[in-house]
Order: structure tokens, then sequence, then C-alpha cells
């Protein structure tokens, strides 16, 4: 049995780069090649990160790929990650997973006549401060986590993403692009969700682009851009989620979960690193110093960035025969609260949650320095 996992990236915008550059720190995976339908994309990408560029038909033949990676456009998620699967390749996609509970669960039922996988980002809630919140919750330090809330707000991605457009058409908008970091984070903290409720607006029909090299042009808003929600999870807990792209500025925390005997200060769920703050009742205490976790040390700039985690995990869980925490039901259950969300703010009701999922197994120090390269350990 080999002890790494061809890995093949499909699609080669942005977020690829992070995908190639990281992917060395992690056991169990080597990126060989890389498509996209854009040939000049895939051979740049390969040429920077001395892969092999593929066409998209070549990537999904090719007998040394193992699992593709889906880094399409969100609309696009489930048409290709279901021809992997026919291609009969293991699939990891970028978040959003799928944009409807019918997408994943035909993605579900053809994975398994394949006997595949099928995994998911976003991996950032395997980090160190998200995997120290989960630790302190499963201790009881703060007591039954009864009500939190979170915000994600900012003016918008025009400002900054070269081609912004698909971030203001379905599939994209705050809750479905940022959501998942949220989300995520507070199903493997919390639990799986009962019910949601939410209201949403835009706040203009166009977005005017401020980046290069599209500046000026304008951008049709197809999606809501300011949603309020409250999320009512199984445990119990009530979770009040904001996030908007029509917000110059606010002072609010990403993340706050108030437990019967304190509260816990979790950080932006969109990176793997951050300060955990906790209370005992209202005095705020020293958090546990000897959570030595290898996702919180700082490794790309002021930060910890290990992206590519959840898909090494997944390599080595199929390696080994174990379920990979990123995984599909977790994913399609995420899916399921996001899209109920919008429903719900559509609607002006509430929406149950049709799916649930076990929380992903916990990510503790020593299994987090089981999934780095030998190199990085050393």
């Amino acid at each position: 049995m080999t002890d790494k996992l061809g890995i093949g990236i499909l699609g080669c915008g942005n977020i690829s780069a992070a995908y190639m550059r990281l992917a060395p720190l992690f056991e169990g995976i080597e990126v060989r090649a890389c498509a996209d339908l854009n040939s000049d994309a895939a051979k740049a990408r390969a040429e920077e990160f001395n892969l092999r560029a593929e066409t998209v038909d070549g990537l999904l033949a090719a007998n040394d790929i193992d699992i593709i990676v889906n880094l399409t456009v969100p609309a696009a998620h489930f048409d290709v990650s279901k021809s992997i699967l026919e291609a009969g390749k293991h699939v990891y996609s970028e978040k959003p997973f799928v944009l409807s509970i019918e997408e994943g669960q035909a993605l579900a039922k053809l994975a398994a006549e394949k006997g595949l996988r099928v995994g998911s980002a976003p991996d950032t809630f395997l980090g160190g401060a998200h995997q120290l919140a989960r630790h302190l919750i499963d201790q009881g330090a703060v007591g039954l986590v009864t009500s939190g809330t979170c915000f994600v707000q900012s003016p918008g991605m025009e400002m900054w993403h070269p081609n912004p457009d698909f971030f203001f058409q379905p599939g994209g908008g705050p809750i479905l692009d940022l959501g998942p970091y949220y989300v995520s984070n507070l199903v493997q903290l919390l639990g799986p969700v009962k019910r949601v409720t939410a209201m949403s607006s835009s706040g203009s029909e166009y977005r005017t682009i401020t980046s290069k090299p599209r500046h000026g042009e304008k951008i049709k808003v197809e999606t809501p851009t300011t949603i309020h929600a409250v999320m009512q999870f199984h445990s119990g807990a009530q979770v009040t989620y904001c996030a908007s792209w029509d917000v110059w500025q606010h002072g609010h925390s990403n993340m706050e979960l108030y437990g019967q005997n304190g509260t816990l200060h979790v950080p932006d769920p969109n990176f793997f690193g951050g300060e955990i703050r906790m209370t005992e009742k209202g005095a705020f205490v020293t958090v546990s110093e000897d959570w030595k976790h290898p996702f919180s040390v700082a490794n790309d700039g002021p930060h910890a960035n290990y992206r590519t985690a959840g898909l090494a995990d997944m390599a080595l869980a199929i390696l080994q025969g174990r379920p990979h925490r990123c995984s599909l039901e977790f994913s399609l259950h995420v899916v399921d609260v996001m899209t109920s969300i919008l429903a719900s703010g559509d609607a002006g009701e509430y929406k149950d949650i049709l799916t649930t999922c076990e929380r992903p197994e916990a990510l503790g120090p020593q299994a987090a320095q089981d999934l780095l390269a030998q190199s990085e350990t050393s």
C-alpha cells in the first residue's frame, strides 16, 4: 500500500496556490497535476509549482491521481464533483460543498455505489484555536453552552478580488461564501442544528468593482448581502449569526459562546489560530498553557495557515480505513443549515433542518502532529 495518494487540482484560480503551496506540509498527499478550462492558467500554475499541466479530461483519466480537488466556482461544484466520482476518483471540494441537499444526496449515493470518498473544505475548524475551544467545551470548562453570537461583516469582496462576480450570484453571498467557516465550527463545537430563522436583504442593486484590472465595472447583485439569523441546536443552544457585505465598520467579536458557568471567546474561524479567552462567571481566567497544538504555530507570516489539513486527513483516512473529519455528511449538514437560513430569509418563517451529522472527531495536538510530514516535525 502506497504511503501517499496522488492529488490533482481542478481549477487554477486564486485558491489553488494555497493548496499547492501548503500540501508539502502534510503526510499522505502529493500534488502531481493540475487542470483548468483555461489552459494558460493551468500551465502557469504547473510551472510555478513544478507540476504537470493536464486538460480536464486528462486529469480525470490520469492513473497517478487518486483524489481530485474541486476548486471550480460554487455553481459548478456539483457537476464537477459528479464527473470526478464517475471517473473513479475520490473528490475533495472547496466550500460550499454543494448548493442544495438534493445535490449532496446525489453525490453521496454515487460515492457509495463507487466505493469512493467525498470531502469538503473548510478545514480551519481543525486549527489549534478551534480545537482548544472544542477541548474546553468537552471538558465542561464553561458548563453547558446555552447561547452565543457570531458576526462576520465587511464592505464586500469587490474591493480586493480581481473577478468578484460570483460572490454576488446565487451560490455566493456572505452566507454561502463565509458561512461554511462559522457554521462548520459551530457544528464541531456544539453538534448539529435543529432549526433556523432569518431575515435578509441587499444593501444595493449593483456593486462597483474597485480592484484591478476591472476597476469601475458594475456587478448586479443577485443574492442577499445582509442576513441576520438564529440557529437552534439539538443541544438546546441558540446562536445569533449576522453576516453582511454592507457594513463599513463594527465592534462585534467573531464568535462568543455563553455557558452556564462562563463565556468562551473564539477567534475568527476563517483562520486556524488566534487567542481563546475564557471567563469563569464574569471574570477572565488563564486558559491552559499546556495546549501545544501544531496548527496554532504561525507559519505564514503572522498567521497559522494549515489549509489542506482536511485533504491530508481524508487521504490518510482512506489509507488507514477510518472516517475522515471533513466528511460528506458533515459538509452536507452545513450546506443544509446555510440554505435553510437563506430560505427562511426569503419566506419569513422557521425552517427545520432535514439532515444531521456526528461531530467530527476532535483533532488534538498529537493527532494534528501525525498529519504533518516528518520534515515538519523534526
